[in-house]
């Protein structure tokens, strides 16, 4: 039934007289100024574009090339679309501007071919040394330059520049080392991994469904291909086969950095690099009990050079690595240089993986060279520290050439609702002195691995690494919820002391982000300038989100956690922090906004703001510069105020809410930090967000379910249903008459309207969020599990029953043409005593056209008029009948009855010309009475009504 809306005052007399009106939304920016629209010249026919965008402030992102044309983007906001999906952006990409952030992209006329743009979530842009950008390497693009830059820089805060050749990248048959082919990974053949398995099947000349790294690790993606070691073996469905996929042989990997300092001439350089070397390899296994094993041994040798491939260590004659024995046998490497350490390890497959290791014996047979390796370690999961490969250095006249360290390695989840993983997590180090190749992180101090906001601790055992300078990190995709939000990685060395920070605060998913679940991080200076950086990118999140709060126009409240109370500012000019939450001395209006920068006027005394003036918290008459105060987040989401004149100048009270200029109390006993609060969050048909983070919020999901880790986009809108005083419903603006519910202990956003959608608002005055809890079922409140979906829970004071609201769209006090809802429809609002009380009638002439509806706005009396119960309704029909179907809404401050209907019994004789029809209807606990909407629909031959007078009398 669709009723079109009209108001009309009680001085009002005809209906026909009042002006329709068109409503659209105006979307605005987060700085409050409202877009040019938007529109798509055709005069002219346009060309394909060629573009490239890449990320504000951020030289690491290498940036996409966009083909632009009038099929593939019809519209301004259809690009946003398509960017947000491609460049990683909290907010996504709200903003395209210039390369040096001076003029914004408003249109697709304005992209020019050929140019580059920036994308941020944000007005405000941060310029980018494009020649740095386009320089950054994919991850098919060779490493050579990584290595010679490392070596002169063993700390360096981004990636070098790289050379722009496609990676070379040798491809075997499983099982058959003997057949390889050499793949250049171009653009065209990686646009996807299907599409690279394609490519692959045309040229192994065989269907090829599955990779492999040479030790047998699956290879599930494009970016897990950089964990291969320049090589992969190519399956179809059958499982990986072990062999000697020698990629030393054919393929010369970079020469490793920082190893030595002695210069080469090119030409002996060159001729080293085509001679080949035979090792002769002797292997001793321990002779206890259960010391051989049944998986596959291979062996990696690092020189001066370079280092080998993994050679897999296996023959035809018998079984190898059993109790006692000693296994020989023969390799042959390209040149690696003088060696100075190897590393051991196994695939761990068979009936009996775990391995005892009791020596090794390495001969050069060119130069009769001999190296001897004393081991007598467990290579096992279920022994010693679990490792199953280690490193170790090689003797040089009695000496250790470089002692063997464990390494510390601190990786910190992000607090992001579903950051945690799954899947299995590798790393590789890097420093001048070589990798440590790549190894699981699989034991720590916790119980369970990478979850939600945990920083878990691991021990990494390798032979000195000499100063570090990145690391590749990653996850092999496998298990539910394998993508991962990663913070950061520390790793400590305890040879020097020295700590490395690897800072990313970015995901490693194949649905977030741009897709990747390998990343390649390079140092940072030093761990304290990291953590100062981590601050800071929160702190500039924290503002993001809390930004809207400040929007022109906004009423506010600061509430300060030590003294419990409000900042109120009273008519003499003082100010304290002791207020109630009801007291009107505690309320500001923003009149003024300019980025962080605020006027907070009096709401109660127009002519006062507060005031910073010569360090002193007061109130001031006027928009002078002391009344300009900067705010600033905290990562906590509490505010400092903070003088603008004067930096360093902030508001500050003492734990009995006296200002500090005031106060004898000393530091620890003063506070300056204050919870934000915005009045009228939840008027009805407010549209807002229930944020879980910075960048997410509770969306509802296509199969019912709801989640905290949706995108805090129109997906995650909620139109508040306000029932009564701090009960409302929230529905779905994508998802009409799909609404949040609690039913049978089970939270989703299936809900139609009904009881089990009425949820109290639970105020957190700690942290300015919100709980919800179920009216139907008290007690329960909604909350969100680690992975991020909805649960009903117990309310704990944990941050999972907290969420943040935004307002995207403000309600109204008197909500006018809002729609009843299905609750409202069924009745069920408990009723009360209130006093007896008549509402005046209100008199309105002319005709009430096809499908409308009339609101009848109670005009202000010296009386209060409070709902009870039975009311008697009289409504007089002018020259003109109905026999439409006539509704009635009765609306409350606290609530609304409706919609009653008038013509339940025979129409056709209710509303007749000049015929005066009365009714009698219950009203239910709504409060003060302040409008009667009526209407039809307009379904009779004759829908046309004139209504002349309606009054509503308690009986």
């Amino acid at each position: 039934m669709s009723y079109a809306t009209r108001e009309v005052n009680k001085v009002s007399t005809n209906m026909s007289e009042t002006p329709s009106t068109s409503f659209s939304t105006i979307h605005r920016t987060s700085e409050g100024q409202v877009p040019s629209r938007r529109h798509l010249s055709i005069t002219h026919p346009v060309v394909a574009k060629r573009i490239s965008f890449y990320k504000s402030g951020d030289p690491q992102f290498g940036g996409v090339r966009v083909v632009i044309n009038p099929r593939s983007f019809k519209t301004f906001d259809a690009l946003l679309d398509n960017l947000s999906r491609k460049v990683p952006l909290p907010f996504g990409v709200r903003n395209i501007s210039t390369p040096r952030g001076r003029h914004n992209i408003t249109r697709l006329e304005e992209l020019e071919d050929g140019e580059s743009y920036l994308c941020s979530h944000g007005r405000k842009v941060q310029p980018v040394d494009l020649d740095r950008a386009r320089r950054r390497p994919r991850p098919w693009l060779s490493s050579l330059a990584i290595s010679a830059h490392a070596s002169r820089h063993p700390t360096v805060a981004a990636a070098p520049s790289m050379p722009c050749a496609p990676r070379r990248l040798l491809v075997f048959r499983n099982g058959d080392p003997k057949t390889r082919r050499t793949v250049l990974l171009t653009r065209r053949v990686t646009q996807s991994f299907e599409a690279f398995l394609q490519h692959l099947t045309v040229v192994m000349q065989r269907p090829v469904t599955k990779l492999y790294a040479t030790d047998g690790r699956k290879v599930p993606s494009l970016q897990a291909v950089i964990l291969s070691s320049g090589a992969v073996v190519a399956a179809g469905k059958e499982p990986f086969k072990p062999g000697n996929y020698d990629v030393q042989k054919y393929l010369l990997p970079a020469r490793l950095p920082g190893i030595s300092h002695r210069v080469h001439r090119k030409g002996n350089a060159r001729s080293e690099n085509r001679k080949s070397v035979n090792w002769k390899i002797s292997i001793i296994t321990s002779d206890f009990p259960n010391a051989g094993t049944s998986s596959q041994i291979y062996i990696v040798l690092y020189g001066h050079h370079r280092s080998s491939a993994p050679i897999y260590l296996y023959g035809t004659d018998g079984v190898r690595f059993q109790d006692g024995h000693e296994d020989i046998f023969t390799i042959t490497v390209g040149d690696i240089g003088v060696p100075f350490k190897i590393r051991i390890g196994h695939t761990n497959s068979g009936h009996a993986p775990s391995w005892h290791c009791k020596e090794i014996q390495l001969q050069n047979m060119n130069c009769g060279k001999q190296f001897y390796i004393p081991v007598q370690r467990w290579l096992a999961r279920d022994k010693d520290d679990g490792e199953i490969c280690r490193e170790f250095p090689l003797l040089s006249k009695g000496q250790w050439v470089l002692p063997v360290t464990t390494y510390e390695v601190y990786v910190a989840t992000g607090e992001l609702w579903n950051a945690g993983t799954v899947a299995n997590v590798y790393i590789s180090v890097y420093g001048k002195k070589g990798d440590s190749g790549s190894r699981q992180l699989l034991r720590s101090k916790s119980s369970f691995n990478f979850l939600r906001g945990q920083t878990d601790s691991f021990l990494l055992e390798a032979v000195h690494l000499g100063n570090l300078y990145k690391i590749v990190i990653g996850h092999d995709g496998l298990g539910p919820g394998n993508g991962w939000f990663l913070d950061d990685v520390v790793v400590k060395d305890p040879t020097t002391n020295h700590e490395y920070a690897f800072f990313c605060h970015r995901w490693l998913d194949q649905g977030e982000g741009d897709g990747k679940i390998v990343r390649e991080i390079y140092a940072r200076d030093n761990s304290i300038f990291s953590a100062r950086q981590k601050l800071e990118l929160k702190s500039k999140e924290t503002w993001a989100a809390e930004s809207w709060k400040f929007t022109k126009g906004n009423t506010l409240q600061f509430y300060n956690r030590l003294t419990g109370g409000f900042v109120r500012l009273h008519p003499d000019g003082t100010v304290d922090a002791i207020g109630e939450k009801t007291d009107k001395y505690g309320l500001f209006d923003v009149i003024f906004n300019k980025g962080n920068i605020c006027i907070f006027r009096s709401h109660e005394m127009r002519h006062l703001s507060l005031a910073l003036d010569n360090g002193f918290v007061t109130g001031m008459a006027g928009r002078g510069t002391p009344t300009e105060l900067r705010v600033i987040y905290q990562h906590s989401r509490c505010a400092l105020l903070e003088s603008a004149l004067v930096p360093g100048h902030t508001l500050v009270f003492d734990r009995q809410g006296r200002r500090a200029e005031e106060s004898a109390a000393g530091y620890a006993d003063l506070s300056k930090e204050f919870v934000i609060l915005v009045k009228g969050v939840f008027l009805n048909s407010a549209v807002i967000l229930l944020a879980t983070s910075l960048c997410q919020a509770l969306c509802l999901q296509s199969d019912g379910t709801c989640t905290g880790a949706g995108n805090q986009s129109e997906k995650s809108y909620w139109k508040v249903h306000k029932i009564s005083s701090g009960i409302c419903m929230f529905e779905s603006t994508k998802n009409t008459q799909m609404y949040l519910r609690i039913k049978d202990g089970l939270c989703d956003g299936t809900g139609t309207g009904d009881a089990d959608c009425h949820f109290k608002i639970k105020k957190n005055l700690e942290n300015a969020s919100i709980s919800l809890e179920s009216v139907k079922s008290p007690g329960l409140f909604v909350g969100l599990q680690p992975d991020g979906k909805a649960k009903a829970v117990v309310y704990t004071k944990e941050e999972n029953v907290c969420f943040y609201p935004q307002v995207i769209q403000f309600g109204r006090e008197n909500p006018m043409g809002m729609s009843a809802t299905p609750i409202q429809r069924e009745g069920q609002i408990q009723k009360s005593e209130n006093q007896k009380k008549m509402l005046p009638a209100s008199e309105v002439r002319g005709p009430l056209p096809t499908s409308a509806t009339k609101e009848i706005l109670h005009s202000q009396t010296s009386e209060t008029l409070l709902s009870e119960n039975e009311w008697k309704v009289s409504v007089l029909t002018g020259d003109t009948g109905t026999q439409a179907s006539v509704t009635l809404w009765i609306y409350g401050d606290e609530g609304v009855t409706g919609p009653i209907s008038l013509s339940k019994d025979s129409p056709e004789q209710l509303f007749l010309p000049r015929h005066k029809a009365e009714f009698q209807v219950e009203i239910g606990s709504i409060g003060e009475i302040y409008k009667i909407r009526i209407g039809h629909d307009g379904s009779s031959r004759q829908p046309e009504w004139s209504l002349q007078r309606m009054a509503s009398l308690h009986v």
